[in-house]
């Protein structure tokens, strides 16, 4: 049978060689620094499934079925989008600028990262998810159950089941341009749903429907490379302003805060 070192060894200069440690850690159930430690103990061999799906493109936390976010473990799957740590910086500001008691919608809610870390972080707030998926709002079912978060759940294409007023709305929306898709990585285009990646041609569509639809809440938005112009400018077409856009650690124009005229 294969000893953990016989597998580490094939993998000792490949890009993956991290990701191969972790997944070893997880099929042994055991620390990753007892993995190093342990070299000669065999190894299950379904081992080698998991390392062929990685070595395929196949995001590793697919591969996991988690990924930590806001210091919380989520689980996810190819049904939405892997949260990223940019995100996390939308979902700081969202904390820090939400008034008591506010009703919050969390519009694209996918993995659930956001709705359910305000819940958590934001006892006062009164959250909700909504996606246009039948299957990424599972996802969200999920890890609010498993959080015990206090979120209601509706399928809903923008905001097209909203019955009532919200005070915020917050999405990281997909705003990856159509012909940009082919040029991203193929753990991103190969694997994660393709819908909460491209809107379409322009990439600020579904931000445009949002603003169309937004009833005077204040927009947190996350956004993508050099979109921070043509957003502020469509924010100003249905009557709102940029009241500021916060950088991420690159410096890029990552989160737009915006409100209404008046």
């Amino acid at each position: 049978m294969t000893t953990i070192a016989e597998v580490r060894a094939r993998f000792r200069d490949d890009p993956i060689r991290r990701d191969v440690d972790l997944l070893l850690a997880d099929i042994t159930g055991k620390p990753t620094a007892w993995v190093f430690a342990h070299g000669d103990e065999a190894v299950d061999p379904r081992i080698e499934a998991l390392i062929q799906r990685r070595l395929a493109g196949e995001p590793l936390q697919y591969i996991r079925g988690r990924t930590e976010f806001y210091s919380r473990e989520f689980y996810v799957d190819d049904r939405a989008l892997i949260p990223r740590p940019e995100t996390e910086i939308l979902v700081e500001t969202v904390i820090q600028q939400s008034p008591r008691g506010a009703r919050v919608i969390d519009i694209g809610s996918g993995s659930g990262c956001i709705s359910v870390t305000l819940a958590l972080e934001r006892a006062d707030l009164r959250v909700f998810a909504f996606d246009a998926s039948i299957a990424a709002l599972a996802v969200t079912r999920r890890n609010r159950d498993a959080h015990r978060a206090t979120v209601r759940l509706a399928a809903s294409d923008v905001l097209d089941a909203a019955s009532a007023r919200f005070d915020v709305i917050v999405s990281n929306p997909p705003y990856i341009p159509a012909s940009d898709v082919e040029t991203l990585a193929t753990e991103v285009r190969d694997h994660e749903p393709h819908m909460a990646l491209t809107p379409g041609r322009e990439g600020t569509e579904v931000i445009e429907r949002i603003y169309a639809s937004a009833r005077g809440a204040r927009v947190f938005l996350e956004i993508g490379y050099g979109q921070a112009e043509a957003v502020r400018r469509i924010a100003q077409s249905h009557g709102y302003r940029v009241d500021g856009i916060v950088r991420d650690l690159a410096g890029i124009e990552r989160v737009v805060i915006s409100s209404p005229h008046g």
